[in-house]
């Protein structure tokens, strides 16, 4: 016990450390929300990673499809590693810096009002981003609560207010420079952690290729009749699992706290590295978390999934390893769920400041204002996600990865395909904009509200969001084709910052020949 307090004491020290040593680049806007936009590729690529993976996937993803998929479920952490993160660097991350810096854009409602010439889907998105945030954010205290119960057997609730406070307060000071600092710190704890715990658990099992012999051997006629499936290439179930990869990996090319960490990106050189850097995190950090999970079902004598549910599987898989262990791994789930509890009430406080008060509620607003308003709305965001948080978990209302799937779904399945055409094509509208937010935010509600209504395969938050996400790609550029086009001025001075000319050194592009 005196072993895991005191290095969760050293953790808590060090973060908070760097969010009162970041108070100086939080002075303004554009340091407070993007960290003066001169962030490097390491930081950079460390804050998106760290975003991206959380106490949901590390507790409740790898539970729930480790148990459903077996060692298959590591194909949702290589469709994480090449879809979610290689091609979104390469796709997104040079485009994105160069428009949202040219339209003078700070957050993703804010470009979607420049890149459409529609104030009103500022409004629209920046609601849509605070609604579907908070379900997200429940679900990352949630998870965090089941290792915390394990290690130290504290309530849940004092583990919420606890990780809640020191995360609000360090991004409250430091703003996003803390926050990406932290991330970094974050992200090589959860590299070596990931690692350890593999190592640990396969050891505990006999090693890589007995845990293997187990896992073949291990049969559920109520899955599958397939003797081995659950050591098998693809498991039991791939389309299903196909609906995981696509919602877990294409998603986070639609979630604005995914997609801000591009706006910040330095230079040319920060991309390039940038890219690199967050493939191989998320290699380690996502192909690890799967791959453990895929475990899980050697260790059913210890996992009531009728009584606990899918979130029991992974703490149950760690409940007997030694102590040092057992503080590595609250570490490690605590950076995960930190990281990513900083970016979303960073994305959220921005976005409801500088998209919705800011010229309409509050008329008068300086760069002073705007940051003590988003500090003060960091602190209304926190409080809120801990208490539905506290009232989802008393009253058992849903999963982990049901949480994640709603707000994944609605979030991405809205944004990706107007973010995305909004970078490459001139004929996309703001008409179809509204028709895949409209669509979007309809079907997961529906989802969430009157699920059996929905066909069999459609039913599962995962497969709808997955659903919303495709469905956006095919449905702003069919509306976008039968309406009216949008304004020629509009678009052609959002696409003139790619025709800009620049000069970059030899080994980048040969001179022509005079």
């Amino acid at each position: 016990m005196f072993i895991k307090l005191f290095m969760l004491v050293v953790f808590f020290a060090v973060m908070l450390g760097i969010g009162f040593y970041c108070r100086a680049h939080s002075t303004d806007v554009n340091g407070f929300v993007l960290g003066g936009r001169s962030v490097g590729p390491w930081l950079t690529a460390f804050a998106y990673g760290t975003s991206y993976f959380s106490a949901v996937i590390f507790v409740g993803y790898a539970g729930q499809f480790g148990w459903k998929y077996g060692i298959a479920a590591t194909w949702v952490g290589i469709g994480n590693t090449l879809l979610g993160s290689l091609l979104a660097w390469v796709v997104l991350g040079r485009r994105t810096r160069i428009m949202t810096q040219h339209l003078n854009s700070a957050t993703m409602p804010q470009f979607f009002e420049s890149r459409y010439g529609s104030p009103s889907l500022k409004i629209a998105a920046s609601v849509i981003t605070f609604i579907f945030l908070i379900p997200y954010t429940a679900s990352l205290y949630n998870g965090l609560s089941r290792l915390f119960g394990m290690a130290f057997n504290v309530d849940y609730t004092i583990c919420v207010i606890v990780m809640a406070v020191l995360t609000g307060i360090y991004v409250i000071a430091g703003g996003y420079m803390a926050t990406a600092i932290n991330d970094f710190i974050q992200g090589i704890i959860m590299l070596f952690g990931i690692c350890a715990v593999i190592a640990a658990v396969l050891n505990s099992q006999g090693g890589f290729l007995a845990a293997i012999d187990g896992l073949a051997q291990v049969s559920d006629e109520a899955v599958s009749t397939t003797p081995g499936v659950f050591a098998s290439f693809f498991g039991p179930d791939p389309v299903n699992l196909f609906g995981v990869v696509i919602l877990t990996s294409l998603g986070t090319w639609g979630l604005p706290q995914m997609v801000q960490k591009f706006y910040a990106i330095k230079s040319e050189k920060s991309i390039s590295t940038g890219t690199v850097v967050s493939t191989f995190f998320a290699l380690i950090v996502a192909g690890g978390c799967y791959f453990l999970g895929g475990f899980g079902r050697l260790f059913s004598d210890r996992i009531d999934i009728a009584a606990n549910g899918f979130d029991s599987v992974v703490p149950a898989m760690l409940s007997g390893l030694p102590d040092i262990l057992i503080a590595v791994v609250v570490i490690l789930v605590l950076s995960a769920s930190m990281s990513t509890l900083s970016s979303l009430v960073l994305t959220s406080s921005s976005t409801l400041t500088l998209d919705l008060l800011k010229g309409r509620f509050v008329k008068e607003m300086d760069e002073k204002k705007q940051v003590f308003i988003m500090r003060c709305l960091i602190v209304v965001f926190v409080a809120i996600s801990v208490v539905i948080a506290i009232i989802q978990y008393r009253s058992n209302v849903t999963f982990i990865a049901q949480l994640m799937g709603i707000s994944w779904g609605a979030l991405a399945g809205a944004f990706l395909a107007p973010f995305l055409y909004g970078l490459y094509w001139k004929g996309a509208s703001a008409i179809a904009v509204w028709c895949s937010f409209i669509f979007s935010t309809v079907v997961m509600l529906a989802n969430m509200l009157v699920r059996s209504s929905f066909p069999a395969m459609l039913q599962s938050p995962i497969n709808a969001g997955a659903f919303c996400m495709i469905a956006g790609l095919i449905i702003v550029p069919v509306v976008s084709l039968v309406t009216p086009k949008p304004n020629k001025k509009v678009v052609e001075e959002s696409f003139a910052c790619y025709d800009t000319k620049v000069l970059v050194p030899r080994r980048r592009a040969l001179e022509d020949e005079k």
